[in-house]
C-alpha cells in the first residue's frame, strides 16, 4: 500500500467509523435553562463551561471534548468562544443522510509542490462560519504556490504541534467539488520550506453533517484556478 493509499485509508476510518466525523447527528447549543432535545436522553443545560445532562441515572457533566455513551449514541461536549453545546454522534446518521463514500480525484504529482513560508503574521482576521457566526482568527504567514493552472497564495495557520493548516476554495468549488476544502502541511524545515501536497486536500466536517460549524477560507485562499486533486465530494 502506498503512502497516499495509507493516508486515504486512515481518512476513511476517521470519517466512517463509529463515532467518526460522518456520524454527527446534531449539535445542540445550550444555555442555563435545562431543555430536552429529540433523540437525546434527559435534559441538558450549560454551566461553568460544561454541558450538563440530567438523566434518570444521574448527572452527566461534559467539558469540551469529553464523551459519554448512551443507548448506542455518543454525546460530546463542545465549545465555541464561550458558547457550550452537546453534540450527538449516531452510527446510523450517514445512512439516514444517504452518504457512504468520499469521491476523490486521481493522484496528480504536479499538485505536490515545495514552497517557502513567508512569515508575515495576520492577526485578528475577520472570519465567518458556515452557520453565519462571525469571529476573528490569526494566521502565521503565506505560501506562494506555482500550480499547473496558475500561481496562488495560501495563508496558513500554525497548529500546536508545529504543523500548518489552511482552508481554501478554488475554481472547482461549488460545482465539481464541495464549496471549500481543508489541508494539513508538515512543519516548515529549518530553511522555511514546506511540502504542500494538494492530493491530501480533504473535505471539511460540514460536508458530512450540518451539525458542524466549519470556518470559510479567508479571502486570500479563495482561488480562481482549479485544483483537481484530493477529496472532491461526498456521495
Amino acid at each position: 500500500m502506498t503512502t497516499t493509499e495509507q493516508w486515504r485509508a486512515r481518512r476513511d476510518a476517521a470519517v466512517w467509523s463509529p463515532g467518526g466525523i460522518a456520524t454527527l447527528a446534531a449539535t445542540h447549543w445550550l444555555d442555563p435553562t435545562p431543555r430536552s432535545f429529540d433523540g437525546v436522553p434527559g435534559t441538558w443545560h450549560a454551566a461553568d463551561g460544561r454541558a450538563i445532562g440530567s438523566l434518570p441515572s444521574g448527572l452527566v457533566s461534559l467539558a469540551p471534548g469529553e464523551r459519554w455513551e448512551s443507548g448506542g449514541l455518543e454525546l460530546r461536549g463542545f465549545e465555541r468562544d464561550g458558547a457550550v453545546a452537546v453534540r450527538v454522534y449516531d452510527p446510523a446518521a450517514p445512512a439516514t443522510r444517504g452518504i457512504s463514500r468520499i469521491e476523490r480525484w486521481p493522484v496528480d504529482d504536479r499538485m505536490r509542490v515545495v514552497a517557502r513560508l513567508e512569515p508575515t503574521p495576520h492577526r485578528d482576521v475577520p472570519t465567518e462560519a458556515v452557520d453565519g457566526y462571525r469571529s476573528t482568527d490569526d494566521f502565521e504567514g503565506d505560501l506562494h504556490l506555482t500550480l499547473p493552472d496558475g500561481d496562488v497564495t495560501l495563508c496558513v495557520q500554525l497548529l500546536d504541534d508545529g504543523s500548518l493548516f489552511a482552508a481554501f476554495s478554488d475554481a472547482t468549488s461549488g460545482n465539481e467539488s464541495y464549496r471549500f476544502r481543508f489541508l494539513r502541511m508538515p512543519a516548515p524545515e529549518p530553511d522555511g520550506s514546506v511540502t504542500v501536497d494538494l492530493n491530501r486536500a480533504y473535505l471539511p466536517p460540514c460536508a458530512f453533517s450540518d451539525g458542524y460549524v466549519c470556518v470559510f477560507p479567508p479571502p486570500t485562499n479563495r482561488w480562481t484556478v482549479p485544483v483537481r486533486a484530493g477529496e472532491r465530494a461526498v456521495s
